[in-house]
């Protein structure tokens, strides 16, 4: 069973936090609340998330104190954020978004397809770096299979490795149509460059399980960075 990604989605406002529910509900993914930034950062130190719906205007602690420390934490950094905010005081307003670190700045009312649409993408992308943790992981059962053996193998080795292969294949299938798309609707240069650094991680695992198969020349092969 697939394991479905978590959205957090922060506003003071209940009633806007029912109306993000209720668009991206069509996404059947985890919706998770949070009426303010405190309530979001603590959220943030037990779950991992696809992507943060934050609002900008909240008392005490708004969307952009609450963004610096989203973005100030390694284990929460790298997750994408969209900025949401009911009011629209020009370029300078958007720079501030941008700069704390926002990949989205959306001005309400917005189009709900067009935030269900950038919203997916993320959940996409996060869902296929678990899977590519996921063979990592396999990959590296393997290697230390592969070590005790003495590089010999064996028919339970040579399964794990057709199957490791198989479930490769389906990713990097999914992720190259996922790039296609990117590049057809024209969509975020944050989406676009994280699709980018999938692939490459991709690469170099198919790299380094190709070098497990029988016959191949080389040393040990390097699994890539996960980050």
């Amino acid at each position: 069973m697939v394991q479905k990604a978590k959205i957090l989605l922060v506003d003071d406002r209940p009633e806007n936090l029912l109306a993000l529910e209720a668009i991206l509900s069509a996404l059947d993914q985890t919706l998770v609340r949070a009426s303010s930034g405190e309530e979001a950062l603590k959220a943030l130190l037990t779950d991992d998330f696809a992507v943060i719906l934050l609002d900008v205007q909240m008392p005490g602690m708004d969307g952009f104190e609450t963004a610096a420390h989203i973005k100030r934490r390694e284990r929460t950094r790298d997750i994408p954020i969209i900025f949401l905010t009911a009011i629209n005081h020009g370029p300078h307003h958007t720079f501030r978004g941008y700069a704390a670190g926002a990949v989205d700045y959306i001005s309400k009312p917005f189009d709900p397809w067009v935030l269900r649409a950038k919203v997916s993408v993320f959940v996409e992308l996060y869902m296929k770096n678990c899977q590519l943790r996921e063979q990592a992981a396999l990959l590296r059962l393997q290697l230390e299979g592969s070590g005790r053996e003495g590089g010999a193998g064996g028919r339970e080795s040579a399964g794990l490795l057709a199957e490791l292969s198989a479930r490769l294949a389906a990713v990097e299938e999914q992720a190259e149509a996922l790039s296609k798309q990117l590049d057809d609707d024209s969509a975020d240069a944050a989406a676009v460059a994280t699709a980018a650094h999938l692939e490459r991680k991709l690469t170099g695992l198919r790299r380094a399980l190709d070098a497990l198969e029988p016959g191949a020349g080389g040393g040990a092969p390097t699994l890539p960075s996960q980050t």
